[in-house]
């Protein structure tokens, strides 16, 4: 038997090859010129020399697919069935590439088998030709879609509509729901249909714990089915007798939610679940005047589209969340019945489907997203780049070829450390800076500008820490200015002088290291959290200034490091606590990724416990409080014994991981 394909190196066409090379027939399949070569390596993946697949050199949009009259002729009374698979499926691709791919391509399809003299033409539709019908749309239907206004609807059906109008040969109509991976490998060719919420579910996954209940949309019912069975059920249909003409569904007669679907991948992805799904219908007393109102608001507006934009979803997917459509598959019921073709339960092969995703079509692996790729010849300025948390970073950066601006107070330790990174290859430059002193800082700004221009990344990790009770602290009020001062005072200075830059190239990156006491309340640490609190509520006010600018912030709420500042706190050598490494390797996300806010899952429950049960939040802390002393030198003693530490405090402090007590 011999057959004809269009769009056979596409994802449902070289699944279906397979399947007719397995009936040990001939196979012709359109190509362009330049994609010779795709089919090539498909004829290695199908275990198929040149005489069982044969490429035909056409184009889908030129008159009789751009066949040539030799070839033509060739194929001319030889040609069984003729299945047209190519077609863009893509619901955000250019209306002017839908219509001459989906139409015009369609139309040439028809002609060229009419022309072949083929047995049977087999269309591949969707269910997009039915528009956003209301209601259960039957095979038998098709002048009654309706709201075909989105330019994917409306050439699917404009495209099935020529089968129906102009085919003068035999022909059978196929329309499969939203056609995903393979049931068993997972293998799917691009982003699409349910997919493009693949990236948000990810996203609240690395954001919250799996077992925290969330809030989520319930939808409509979209019917996604898997590729192997759209294939399995084309084969078996088209080869069986007396069904010229009819239309069959393939879908699934039972399909879910779209809050149900969205469930389904956040237990395959390990992410949480909706615990509640609201219904958007309940808001359907609401005129529709009022909500397109509110939709073109400018500040929801923007919202809307910076949202879906870093989640990666078209905006016309939206108008598909609440789906009206329902598909009668009777026809298809009746051939496939006794066969074992059937659609598998989404929950039987939603793990292959999210593994495949991750693995081969997540957008990040397409990104470069190393330290390299991001700071490379870049000016990256370090405050505190000689010690802890700074110098380690300051090593990945000049590792990463950046143009690395370290400043600190002692000009010894700068030059000692400057020559140990520019042994390692680094641009270096230091500059020695006290960034408690405001005359300092503008001479710091002044000569990085000088020298450098511009600034791309500012990093503000000078940091003084102080642990002491306010029960000792009422005689000690400098200890808050002092807090204040390099913490707060001097890195607002730091960001005034480097933003205007910043703002008139429209490119700039402050990151601030902050404290997972921020989130805490950390007792103890009154001075400490409040400076960098007031640090974090200028950044929030500048970020929301500056957001079209493309001047960003990104907050570090750091847990517990092993630095030179928290040595003279004796007890830390007995509680967990992040290597400076670790804690530059955060740093590294910050640059890399420019998220609003960099915390551990604990730090970010300790601030959803304060929002929502701050009781609670307080008796917490004042327990940790309790349990773990002052340090001697903050009591005023000299002491430099190690303090005991009970296996009561051990464990506590184990659990409360990286929190500051």
């Amino acid at each position: 038997m011999n057959y004809f394909l269009t769009g056979g190196t596409g994802f449902i066409g070289r699944f279906l090859v397979e399947k007719l090379l397995a009936r040990g027939g001939t196979v012709h399949v359109l190509v362009r010129e330049q994609s010779q070569d795709k089919l090539a390596q498909l004829r290695e993946r199908w275990g198929a020399d040149e005489s069982r697949v044969k490429a035909v050199i056409g184009d889908l949009t030129s008159p009789n697919l751009g066949i040539d009259a030799k070839t033509m002729k060739s194929l001319k009374g030889n040609i069984d069935h003729f299945f047209h698979l190519a077609a863009v499926y893509d619901m955000g691709a250019d209306e002017k590439a839908q219509q001459a791919t989906n139409i015009e391509g369609t139309l040439s399809a028809v002609q060229a088998a009419e022309a072949m003299k083929a047995g049977c033409f087999h269309h591949v539709s969707s269910i997009a030709a039915a528009g956003l019908f209301k209601g259960t749309f039957r095979e038998d239907m098709f002048e009654e879609a309706e709201k075909l206004d989105h330019p994917y609807l409306l050439t699917k059906h404009e495209s099935e509509k020529v089968v129906r109008q102009s085919c003068k040969i035999p022909f059978r109509i196929y329309r499969p729901g939203m056609v995903i991976g393979h049931s068993k490998t997972g293998e799917m060719d691009k982003v699409d249909g349910p997919y493009y919420f693949f990236k948000m579910i990810q996203k609240i996954r690395h954001a919250l714990p799996q077992w925290m209940p969330t809030i989520g949309v319930e939808g409509g019912r979209l019917n996604i089915v898997p590729v192997d069975f759209v294939v399995n059920a084309m084969d078996h249909i088209a080869h069986l007798d007396g069904e010229d003409g009819n239309c069959f569904h393939l879908v699934d007669s039972d399909p879910y939610k779209v809050g149900e679907i969205l469930n389904i991948f956040s237990e395959a992805g390990h992410a949480p679940r909706m615990a509640m799904r609201i219904d958007s219908r309940m808001f359907g007393f609401i005129p529709p005047f009022i909500r397109q109102s509110l939709k073109n608001l400018p500040p929801v507006k923007r919202l809307t589209t910076a949202l879906l934009d870093d989640m990666g979803i078209p905006p016309s997917v939206l108008s598909f969340i609440n789906y009206p459509t329902r598909f009668d598959a009777r026809e298809t019921e009746r051939v496939l019945k006794g066969t074992g073709i059937e659609v598998p339960r989404l929950e039987s092969y939603s793990a292959v489907i999210w593994d495949y995703w991750e693995r081969n079509l997540d957008p990040d692996l397409f990104k470069d997203r190393t330290l390299r790729g991001t700071v490379e010849g870049k000016v990256c300025v370090i405050t505190g780049g000689t010690s802890g948390i700074g110098l380690a970073t300051a090593q990945k950066l000049a590792d990463a070829g950046a143009i690395l601006v370290i400043g600190a107070r002692k000009k010894e330790r700068l030059m000692e450390v400057a020559a140990e990174l520019e042994a390692r290859g680094g641009n270096v430059h230091a500059y020695q800076c006290d960034f408690a002193e405001m005359d300092d800082c503008d001479r710091f700004v002044k000569t990085v500008l000088d020298n450098h221009g511009h600034v791309d990344v500012l990093v503000n990790n000078a940091g003084r820490s102080i642990r002491r009770s306010l029960a000792l602290s009422f005689d000690r009020f400098h200890d808050f200015e002092r807090t204040m001062q390099l913490n707060y005072f001097g890195s607002v200075r730091l960001i005034m002088g480097f933003a205007p830059a910043m703002l008139e190239r429209h490119r700039g990156h402050v990151i601030n290291i902050s404290s997972i006491g921020v989130l805490t309340n950390a007792p103890r640490f009154s001075a400490y959290v409040a400076s960098k609190s007031a640090l974090d509520a200028f950044s929030r006010c500048a970020a929301a200034e500056w957001s079209d600018r493309n001047v960003t912030f990104t907050t570090i709420n750091m847990p517990l490091v092993k630095t030179p500042m928290i040595a003279p706190t004796k007890i830390y050598d007995s509680v967990p606590t992040l290597t400076p490494d670790e804690a530059a390797d955060m740093v590294v996300d910050a640059i890399v990724y420019r998220p609003k806010r960099i915390a551990t899952r604990l730090g970010v429950f300790a601030q959803v416990l304060q929002a929502l049960a701050p009781k609670m939040g307080e008796i917490v802390m004042n327990t940790g409080y309790r349990m773990f002393p002052d340090s001697p030198a903050a009591a005023g003693s000299r002491s430099g014994e190690k303090p005991k530490v009970s296996s009561e405090q051990v464990a506590f402090a184990a659990i409360m991981r990286g929190i500051y007590w």
